[in-house]
């Protein structure tokens, strides 16, 4: 039945990808058992090779299909439990359970089929009446389910378990109450639907998913008039959403899809309101440069007309000019409505003003995220240092604290050094990150070696600042993730990795080293002579052969750089150490294809 499913879907073709044969297809990501470590395979058909199945059990998670165990190719969508994978797309929202899934890799259909409850079966769906598609439990309401799925024009039901005992239906579409044993439901239009269904109340819904592949305005107030559509572009963030900047005259316009009449809208209010299909033309009364919005889902339009300020600002209690000076921002060069500052602010107050005059200001009630409004209240300020970010069209402003700290380092015992810090060793195992010299919240470092050590035996690594456990970031997720306060240990994979850490959001990136080498050694292989050393140490390096200029780089416990030497090809050297101060250090060694960390104390 699994490959009628992928038969009976229309073929749909991958925007940007040429199908060809595949060695392997799998599953990955948090959902799937092996994480965003390794891909799960799937089961090749043997008649047919584009197909793929697996039977799995999932977690509550996200996942991707991808070809071949690399990123090259894969597929993800929204829809569920039916739908058609796109390339590069958004990750699978997955309810853990446990589900035969079924995948065709010169389509991109899939079907996650989830072994549920609450059912939908007939001859609107793929299945006819042979079975039922199942849905999903919403987590947060007992007795509500819901899936996305294509339908055909015809009839369905619910049921229960997949059995007539219990079940429901009604005369009405696309939304009524169902009753056990009540009429079909009668599918009016073929589409993908959103459905959801109640058993509690009996309540459904089958709200359709419209698709356009363009979205654009036109009548006497566009600059095309009504012969040339003037497009909208869809948000990246919400595939609902389009959005275009454009000057109108005192005119009329509809919104349309396809450059078509056969789907249109329009209103009765401007410059904001909700559309109606095939309803009046929209009247425009003022002629201006205009952001367009209109949401496709909820039918929500605006019209916000841009103003090109020479100057926007900020001013209150909470700035550096108080109510008196005005602290100037700094407009995007290639988005005028955007204003852009980094300031350190004090408890208090504040708004946005045009201009450095109160004619045109804005406020909101809401800190640190909002919409103000024009004349709004004060906008409430908890003291610090922020970047701002304001839309002088939309209203829309951000304010991101700057934590800068004085360190970044790597730790663990899958890390450089091979083993975690204790209270004594302030720094002494933390592999350094450097700062990015025009965002303090940005760090990298290039060549780590890093150790997959068994997590029962201690493994993982953490990133902390200033070489305590105050402030620490920890995730399940590698090579990639968001690592958050006290979170668990990552556990890399061994290799050799350039390493991207923001510690304003928590998000990292380990990629496989830039490093000409795939030289993997311990620290164990290395030794420093004698430690505590007074004015010269010893770095033995006879078990490694190193292969060419060999660069030392000794830090102090702040993780400041106080010493690099560079040496030839030797497998034993000595390095002056005298200039420095008795304490502890961290000694980073490399020849550019293996990188090891060592520490040192120096004592006199």
């Amino acid at each position: 039945m699994k490959l009628k499913l992928l038969f009976l879907t229309v073929c749909m073709v991958l925007t940007g990808l040429v199908h060809g044969q595949f060695s392997t297809v799998g599953i990955i990501g948090t959902a799937t058992p092996e994480g965003w470590d390794a891909s799960t395979p799937m089961v090749q058909d043997v008649e047919d090779p584009d197909l793929w199945t697996i039977s799995v059990e999932l977690v509550d998670g996200e996942l991707k299909f991808r070809a071949d165990d690399d990123w090259a190719v894969n597929w993800g969508g929204i829809d569920l439990p039916i739908g058609a994978g796109e390339q590069d797309g958004p990750n699978f929202q997955i309810i853990g359970g446990n589900y035969e899934i079924t995948f065709n890799s010169a389509t991109g259909d899939y079907f996650f089929d989830y072994a549920g409850t609450i059912g939908i079966i007939g001859d609107a769906t793929r299945f006819e009446w042979d079975r039922d598609v199942f849905l999903f439990p919403d987590r947060d309401n007992p007795g509500l389910f819901f899936g996305t799925m294509p339908l055909n024009a015809g009839d369905a039901k619910f049921r229960k378990d997949g059995d007539w005992t219990v079940n429901w239906g009604s005369d009405e579409f696309p939304a009524g109450i169902a009753v056990q044993d009540g009429p079909n439901i009668p599918i009016e239009m073929a589409g993908t639907y959103r459905i959801t269904f109640d058993t509690t109340s009996g309540e459904y819904l089958f709200d359709e998913v419209v698709g356009f592949d363009s979205l654009s305005i036109i009548g006497s107030a566009t600059p095309g008039g009504w012969d040339e559509d003037t497009h909208l572009q869809r948000d990246a963030g919400n595939p609902d959403v389009w959005r275009t900047t454009v000057f109108l005259v005192e005119g009329e316009l509809k919104f349309r899809a396809e450059n078509d009449w056969a789907i249109n809208w329009g209103g009765e209010t401007f410059p904001t309101g909700i559309a109606v299909p095939n309803g009046d033309d929209i009247v425009v009364d003022q002629e201006g440069d205009y952001l367009v919005t209109f949401n496709v889902a909820t039918l929500e339009y605006s019209f916000l007309i841009i103003e090109d300020f020479d100057v926007v600002s900020i001013i209150g209690d909470a700035t550096p000019g108080g109510w008196d000076d005005d602290t100037d921002m700094e407009k995007d060069t290639e988005d005028g409505s955007v204003w852009r500052l980094r300031v350190v602010l004090n408890d208090g107050e504040m708004k946005f003003r045009a201009n450095n005059e109160w004619t045109i200001n804005w406020g909101g009630p809401d800190f640190p995220t909002g919409v103000a409004t024009q004349d709004g209240v004060n906008i409430p300020v908890v003291g610090g240092e922020y970047r701002i970010t304001f839309n002088s069209t939309t209203g829309e402003y951000h304010f991101d604290e700057i934590i800068e700290f004085n360190s970044i380092s790597i730790v663990g015992r899958s890390g450089p050094f091979g083993e975690w810090p204790d209270e004594n060793d302030g720094g002494a195992v933390d592999w350094f990150m450097d700062k990015d010299p025009n965002d303090g919240n940005l760090w990298n470092t290039a060549g780590v070696q890093l150790f997959d050590f068994d997590p029962d035996d201690d493994g993982g690594i953490k990133f902390r600042a200033d070489t305590a456990w105050t402030v620490n970031w920890g995730a399940a997720d590698f090579p990639e993730g968001v690592g958050t306060q006290d979170g668990p240990n990552i556990e890399p994979t061994a290799g050799l990795y350039d390493v991207f850490f923001n510690a304003a959001t928590g998000e990292y990136v380990f990629s496989p080293s830039t490093s000409t080498g795939e030289i993997y050694i311990s620290p164990e292989q290395v030794s420093l002579y004698p430690n505590p050393a007074g004015n010269e140490v010893h770095i033995d390096l006879r078990d490694i052969e190193p292969g060419g200029k060999l660069v030392v780089r000794i830090f102090d416990m702040t993780g400041k750089e106080v010493l690099s030497s560079v040496f030839a090809d030797a497998g034993q050297i000595a390095l002056n150490v005298s200039d420095l101060t008795s304490g502890m250090y961290i000694v980073n060694i490399t020849d550019g294809s293996f990188f090891i960390g060592k520490r040192l104390s120096i004592s006199r």
